[in-house]
């Protein structure tokens, strides 16, 4: 089971910041409601976060329980875009770590 989030960097697998700057919020916005106030609310599932200095999209792994296309939607467009994941729960190529410990503390679930 998984219980760590999975985080997409805007950062690309040569080392480039992905493009549009927005391009975190315009992801999340996909999948975002408005409230009764007419304000946006990200989903609960999907969020914009910056972790040192760069923007990255925040993903819960129960998306894939409770909408299974969405969550495969976000995983493409990061591995269609050649952005960087980070998945706690899958071993990655290499002995690097993309983004520092100091951030990894705040992907971790409580």
């Amino acid at each position: 089971m998984k219980t760590t989030r999975i985080v997409i960097q805007g950062i690309t697998k040569n080392g480039r910041a992905f493009r549009p700057s927005d391009w975190a919020e315009r992801l999340c916005g996909i999948m975002s409601t408005f409230a009764g106030d007419q304000q946006m609310r990200y989903s609960p599932f999907v969020r914009p976060v910056l972790l040192d200095g760069v923007r990255c999209v925040m993903v819960e792994p129960a998306l894939a329980d409770v909408e299974p296309r969405a969550y495969r939607f976000l995983l493409d467009f990061a591995k269609d875009n050649e952005l960087m994941i980070v998945d706690p729960n899958a071993p990655m190529e290499g002995d690097v770590c993309p983004i520092p410990s100091s951030a990894m503390n705040q992907i971790k679930t409580p």
